[in-house]
């Protein structure tokens, strides 16, 4: 695989990068959840839970690649 300017193989930081993002995203939309909710908005809020059910599930599978690509197994 090539290696890009961070050191790392191209696919590895594309990963950790999706990986980071969605954790990040995940975080960010129990925050919206609680806006919603407290706007009496719960069909709002069950869309941001959607969301973050999504990409929870990104960077799980975004974790399970990494372990493929060379990443070490339980890292």
């Amino acid at each position: 695989m090539a290696t890009g300017e961070t050191g790392f193989e191209d696919v590895s930081f594309d990963l950790i990068s999706v990986q980071y993002h969605s954790l990040k995203a995940g975080h960010d939309y129990g925050q919206y959840v609680r806006d919603a909710r407290n706007a009496g908005l719960e069909d709002v809020a069950s869309f941001f839970e959607e969301m973050m059910a999504q990409d929870s599930e990104r960077a799980r599978r975004c974790h399970d690649f990494l372990t493929q690509v060379g990443g070490t197994p339980g890292s």
